[in-house]
């Protein structure tokens, strides 16, 4: 049973029909990992705790610098050249007592990352290069932990859901075989535009909160959602699984 002060709190969650009580209960015990607190990550992590999940693991071996003011939101001036796990770790408190946050201020190696997905109900993919991308989606596949995975450059986004436990299904490597891709563009060379990776940060804890309250994703899994900033556009791409992908074909 909610307390009555939680269910002050939430009481706009637990009208709906589909969340309701048990839903919120589902949030308050839930564990979920987020790995990156740039931009992706700071904004799904304030909405996350704002929405009663139980219990964040946040990852990021990255100080803050005055050029993540523009977009990554959970900043403050006064974290400028602070831990960004620890900063994260105090705006959450401030936000929401019910939220418990544990940090890794580190680069985890292939070991730690398949502890730690393991152990968590889903995890957010919010870092900003493709090996750790990668590395993200095979622990992920492995442990058949849900994944929720997003990327964002100039005025352009991506959105991605994978859920692991049926089947025959694709992952994020049948989409981008990185391995015979060229190199990535990043935020430093190739710019962002703030409230585009808010928006897919925000998407992310949206689709989060689909599947630890309501037990299931409401937006369609193995698609890639992609955003154009400038039109307010969005397009889908379905996912097929490779035959030859080294992470999900045997």
């Amino acid at each position: 049973m909610l307390s009555d002060s939680q269910f002050l709190r939430y009481q706009r969650q637990v009208c709906l029909s589909d969340i309701g009580e048990v839903g919120q209960q589902r949030l308050l015990h839930s564990h979920v990992l987020v790995i990156g607190c740039g931009g992706l990550g700071s904004a799904a992590i304030m909405y996350l705790a704002s929405a009663g999940v139980g219990k964040l693991v946040i990852v990021d071996d990255d100080a803050v610098d005055s050029s993540n003011l523009q977009r990554q939101v959970i900043y403050r001036q006064s974290d400028l050249e602070q831990s960004k796990v620890l900063s994260v770790q105090k705006q959450v408190a401030n936000i929401n007592p019910d939220c418990q946050v544990r940090t890794v201020g580190k680069r985890m190696d292939d070991s730690q990352l398949s502890l730690e997905v393991m152990l968590a109900d889903l995890v957010l993919d919010c870092c900003d290069n493709m090996p750790t991308r990668q590395s993200i989606n095979k622990a992920c596949f492995n442990s058949q932990t849900p994944l929720v995975t997003a990327a964002a450059i100039g005025w352009q986004g991506q959105l991605s859901v994978f859920d692991f436990t049926g089947d025959d299904v694709p992952c994020y490597r049948c989409a981008y075989p990185f391995d015979e891709l060229p190199q990535e563009m990043n935020c430093a060379a190739g710019g962002i535009v703030g409230p585009v990776v808010g928006t897919m940060g925000n998407l992310q804890a949206l689709a989060a909160i689909q599947k630890i309250s309501v037990g299931e994703f409401l937006l369609p899994t193995n698609t890639i959602k992609m955003f154009d900033g400038k039109s307010m556009d969005w397009q889908q791409l379905s996912i097929t699984k490779d035959s030859q992908c080294t992470t999900c074909s045997k």
